[in-house]
């Protein structure tokens, strides 16, 4: 499995730049990668590219800013260091999987 401990938050009510954060861990930089590849794919194949990518697998963080829905690929040291689930708190959690 490329992708574990699945969030989806939604911020439309807290944020005027996207409706929905999805944040998802990778064990390490080689997933990340993979993840990263797969979902630019599966997205392209719908017709949709992202409107922006930030980050690098190297850093541990890579960001899909496909407009409304922002996807946040981290590995888990990232994702415990900056805990973006804690600093969008008052998010409601859409769908959670471990």
């Amino acid at each position: 499995m490329l992708a574990a401990d699945i969030t989806l938050l939604d911020i439309s009510e807290l944020s005027s730049f996207a409706d929905v954060f999805i944040v998802t861990t990778a064990d390490n930089i080689r997933q990340l990668r993979a993840l990263n590849r797969e979902i630019v794919d599966q997205m392209r194949q719908r017709g949709t590219r992202p409107q922006r990518v930030e980050g690098e697998a190297e850093g541990g963080w890579i960001l899909l800013d496909y407009g409304d829905v922002i996807v946040h690929l981290l590995t888990r040291d990232q994702r415990q260091f900056y805990r973006l689930e804690d600093l969008w708190i008052e998010a409601p959690v859409l769908l959670k999987i471990q």
